[in-house]
């Protein structure tokens, strides 16, 4: 892959980073066009102020989570992991993100739940565009070995396949296909493209019901829970730690799932218990 996009003089662009960049660009594009259709308060204003504690608190979530599942990496180097560009956990990025959210909405006492199913859309198709950015940057979010046609290598990814510099994966292969010598470049699910395609149909679907779905907040527990199976799925076809047999990502998708599902109910029971116009 392309781990580095533009390299001119001592000025370096990663492919990442670029990814990164354009998916905050596509999610403010998105939530200032949706804040003002909903008619929200100041929508630029609100987007560039919610992008920017987005981004500080999906940063330290995504580090943290990361160090949270492995540990190895702090205790072999506690600053350099802190500090290391490479090593980000999305989920733990949203969940961070997500509070900060939370507080910046109520100290401006601003409708969440609208807000919410603004960014909905947003959210789930900025999380594609980043995923590309990981298939470029070949970070390690591919997926387990195999012989489908559509396999790919990343021999100059940031977490090459190459067998000898990454055992892991070569012990995987190994496991899924005893007997076969051991390439020299491990082929393996392309993960991000899966949820990038996964992504753009997600995007697709709530962006045609966006005007449809009734009452607030209701187009959001639709986003948590068709990003958290979605995320829940691909987790079985990618090379992580489980624990209790499920990869971390996998128990907080299933929270999100569980939290989509009861808000989608608690906002239906909340629609059918209001009074309607003109009764008694």
């Amino acid at each position: 892959m392309h781990p580095v996009l533009i390299q001119i003089g001592p000025i370096t662009i990663y492919s990442f980073g670029a990814m990164v960049a354009l998916a905050f660009l596509t999610a403010y594009w998105i939530s200032v066009a949706e804040f003002r259709r909903r008619g929200l308060p100041k929508p630029k204003d609100l987007a560039s102020s919610l992008l920017f504690w987005a981004f500080i608190g999906g940063l330290a979530g995504a580090k943290l989570f990361h160090l949270l599942e492995h540990p190895e990496e702090f205790l072999a180097d506690p600053l350099g992991a802190v500090f290391s560009p490479a090593g980000l956990t999305f989920h733990g990025g949203f969940i961070v993100a997500a509070i900060a959210f939370i507080l910046v909405l109520r100290r401006r006492r601003i409708p969440i739940r609208r807000v919410a199913d603004a960014i909905a859309p947003a959210l789930i198709l900025a999380y594609g565009i980043g995923r590309i950015g990981c298939h470029l940057a070949g970070d390690g979010d591919y997926g387990i070995p195999t012989d489908v046609p559509w396999a790919v290598t990343y021999p100059k990814g940031t977490v090459p396949t190459l067998a000898r510099l990454n055992p892991e994966l070569r012990r995987k292969y190994e496991e899924l296909f005893p007997g076969r010598p051991v390439p020299d470049d491990i082929p393996v699910h392309p993960t991000p493209i899966y949820e990038f395609l996964a992504s753009v149909a997600i995007f697709a679907f709530l962006w045609q019901l966006r005007r449809k779905i009734h009452p607030e907040g209701r187009l959001f527990a639709l986003y948590l829970t068709l990003a958290g199976i979605e995320r829940f799925l691909v987790e079985f076809i990618r090379l992580n730690p489980t624990y209790w047999g499920l990869s971390q990502a996998q128990w907080v998708s299933l929270v999100a799932i569980g939290v989509g599902v009861f808000l989608w109910f608690q906002r239906q029971r909340s629609n059918t218990s209001a009074p309607r116009a003109g009764s008694a």
